[in-house]
């Protein structure tokens, strides 16, 4: 029971509806098919980082999407979490590779931004090179950067207030 005390609140219904949205999203077929995101695990991931990166960086203006966005992170890691449990990754492993995919998340988080912020779609060319298609030099990185940008202005124009009601729309069609 006193341990009760220190958990984390659950996420809240909105949370969970934005979550399922990006995680939605982020299987679109084509990004996997047509612009070579590796269909892997890791792939995967950089999918779904890459869109609640977007998010985040969305509300990242919006004070009262702090608490959101605290629970849509820490929801997002549990379910990472829980999917590499179910890949059969040991309990001692889990939270070493947890803490690396938060890093990874972190420093794509900062570098998308970074590029999103300079306007320039050479810069997120570049972020996508070096994250998502690192181990495919062969392939562009144009198709997926143009839907990047096109779908944080669209996340722009999303009021704050919808969002934190869970009332998000799948976006830009892949």
């Amino acid at each position: 029971m006193v341990l009760s005390l220190f958990k984390k609140p659950a996420a809240s219904a909105p949370v969970y509806d934005v979550y399922a949205v990006l995680v939605a999203q982020s299987r679109q077929p084509r990004f996997y098919a047509e612009w070579g995101v590796p269909d892997t695990v890791t792939g995967r991931f950089d999918m779904v980082s890459l869109h609640m990166a977007l998010l985040f960086r969305r509300l990242r203006s919006e004070k009262a999407a702090k608490a959101f966005s605290q629970q849509l992170f820490d929801l997002f890691f549990l379910d990472m979490d829980r999917s590499l449990r179910e890949m059969g990754a040991g309990d001692l492993a889990v939270p070493k590779k947890i803490r690396n995919m938060g890093n990874l998340f972190y420093g794509l988080l900062a570098k998308l931004d970074e590029a999103l912020s300079s306007g320039e779609a050479e810069a997120v060319e570049a972020v996508l090179r070096r994250n998502v298609y690192a181990a495919a030099p062969d392939i562009s990185p144009r198709a997926l950067a143009g839907y990047l940008i096109a779908e944080s202005k669209r996340l722009a124009e999303v009021p704050a207030e919808r969002i934190l009601a869970g009332e998000l729309d799948q976006g830009v069609a892949a």
